[in-house]
């Protein structure tokens, strides 16, 4: 007898087939180096890995054959202007003193990337003034997306850190015996009295004086975890604010290593065909261009700040297909659990509001707007690009002199392969050293470096966001209009010094609080 028709037999198969299909859909997501070889292979069955189509066809050809004016370039190029300010962290009238007895012990534990690290480290320094307490060489956490266990003493000078400080704040780099059992394990397996848990981000001196003090002078001991932005900006002694700024500027030094790659690379980058010159020291060759030779060349850092991570949280569309957006989707909702908040609007919404990093493409029409061509020696100061070498391609045919790390010295390098931490304290010393630096979005190296080159006068150029959104989104819009437009937002947003209001970070806005009226 004919069997009965089964719409749940059916149904059950549609499912199937619909979960299968979405299965491999997912596998190159969540499988992305067994797949990557096949998206080379087949683009079309893969377009993750696809190099998406220029977005801005009509400014891009004619950037591409852009010739700049002989007084832009020179204006461009020029150093800043003295300005009236100078570096100002120590007052020789009230020299500074260790207390004569220390209050315990401050450990700290610190998440982020390395430029998060490096001011939750000039936030340790200032707490441990504050708790008249001793400070233990920070503990950097393994950062989720870039898997490095680098520790303080591999990428800092701890000697220099400790002798530029022994006078303002007492610090170890390790606890005395009776205090061994105080680790990172320790505090990871249960409640433990001596852990804060519960400082608030940006507390004030009062608060650590109230919460924190107790429990060192109970134990011995205090631990800090987590320590991401937990001290003010405001309302404390003009003498924690030096503190803080001496700590960054002076205290913190990359060791030998990091100094040495990172000035061969100055080095290359000023003198492409020359070879690198020795100072006469075995360990460290001081920097080579303090005062440049006739004909040096010039370059400028651009830190393009467009990995997977930075794409995934800003939730915007970058041409890519179908196949990115779920791919960010994705790794967003793996990440962050669905607490980015930018998922909830529109692309259009958020380059409007200037909440998306711009594209490698698009910072490169910028530069070409601001005055740089073809000629120019362009660093690339960057973890992974998304997208690979194909997202950049277009920014390379802008910039054929385009170089990062490993195209200036891959033998010097292989021993920092797989620190992320390291090699992101090489792209900071090289930007540091550069004529310009650029960055395509602001974040963290963003923001200490914008600080730093402040506080030595250096030329920063800050990407005009909310500009450049809407820009971009008009496609009718014509290059000498889109130029006009990127020169007048860009006039005052080249290292011009901004003082810092409240609320503001005194590490990207060192004025007044870390100098003077010159």
């Amino acid at each position: 007898m004919r069997q009965p028709y089964n719409c749940n037999h059916q149904s059950h198969q549609s499912q199937r087939s619909a979960f299968a299909a979405l299965f491999l859909l997912l596998l190159p997501i969540f499988l992305p180096n067994l797949f990557a070889p096949l998206g080379r292979a087949y683009p079309s069955l893969f377009s993750e890995w696809n190099a998406p189509k220029p977005r801005h066809l009509s400014l891009l050809d004619v950037a591409l054959h852009w010739k700049t004016p002989i007084k832009q370039r020179s204006d461009l190029w020029s150093p800043l202007p003295n300005q009236g300010w100078k570096p100002c962290i120590d007052s020789a009238d009230n020299p500074p003193s260790l207390p004569e007895r220390s209050e315990g012990y401050i450990q700290v534990f610190l998440d982020g990337g390395l430029n998060q690290q490096r001011m939750e480290i000039c936030d340790a320094v200032a707490v441990t003034q504050i708790l008249n307490a001793t400070l233990v060489i920070p503990h950097l956490e393994v950062n989720p997306v870039w898997q490095d266990s680098s520790s303080f003493t591999d990428i800092f000078d701890v000697d220099h850190f400790i002798n530029v400080l022994r006078h303002e704040v007492s610090v170890v780099k390790e606890l005395p015996r009776q205090y061994s059992w105080s680790t990172r394990e320790y505090y990871a397996t249960g409640i433990r009295a001596t852990r804060i848990k519960t400082a608030p981000v940006h507390a004030s001196a009062d608060w650590y004086v109230e919460n924190v003090l107790p429990v060192m002078r109970s134990y011995g001991i205090a631990a800090i975890s987590p320590f991401s932005h937990r001290l003010a900006f405001d309302k404390l002694p003009i003498k924690i604010q030096h503190l803080r700024c001496k700590v960054n500027f002076e205290a913190l030094v990359f060791v030998p290593q990091i100094r040495l790659i990172g000035e061969t690379l100055v080095h290359r980058l000023r003198y492409p065909s020359g070879k690198l010159q020795d100072s006469g020291s075995d360990l460290l060759r001081e920097r080579i261009d303090d005062t440049p030779k006739e004909g040096a060349g010039k370059f400028v850092v651009l830190h393009l700040r467009f990995d997977k991570d930075m794409a995934a949280h800003s939730a915007c569309d970058f041409g890519g297909g179908k196949a990115e957006k779920l791919a960010l989707a994705k790794y967003r909702q793996v990440l962050w659990q669905g607490r980015v908040l930018n998922s909830q609007f529109t692309d259009n919404e958020l380059r409007n509001q200037g909440r998306c990093p711009l594209t490698p493409e698009e910072i490169g029409l910028l530069l070409t707007a601001l005055g740089f061509n073809s000629s120019t020696r362009l660093y690339l100061a960057s973890h992974k690009v998304y997208g690979g070498e194909a997202r950049i391609s277009t920014l390379r045919k802008m910039f054929p002199l385009m170089e990062y790390k490993k195209s200036l010295a891959s033998e010097e390098l292989a021993e920092t392969e797989g620190k992320a931490s390291l090699m992101a304290a090489v792209d900071y010393y090289v930007s540091l050293q550069s004529d310009i630096f650029i960055s395509a979005s602001p974040g963290n190296m963003h923001n200490a470096l914008l600080g730093h080159r402040a506080y030595l006068k250096l030329k920063t150029i800050r990407p005009n966001m909310l500009l450049l959104g809407p820009l971009f989104l008009n496609k009718s819009m014509k290059w000498p209009e889109f130029q006009r437009a990127v020169m007048d937002g860009h006039k005052n947003r080249q290292g011009q010094m901004r003082l810092r209001k409240e609320k503001q970070s005194i590490y990207t806005y060192p004025a007044p609080d870390c100098m003077c009226r010159a």
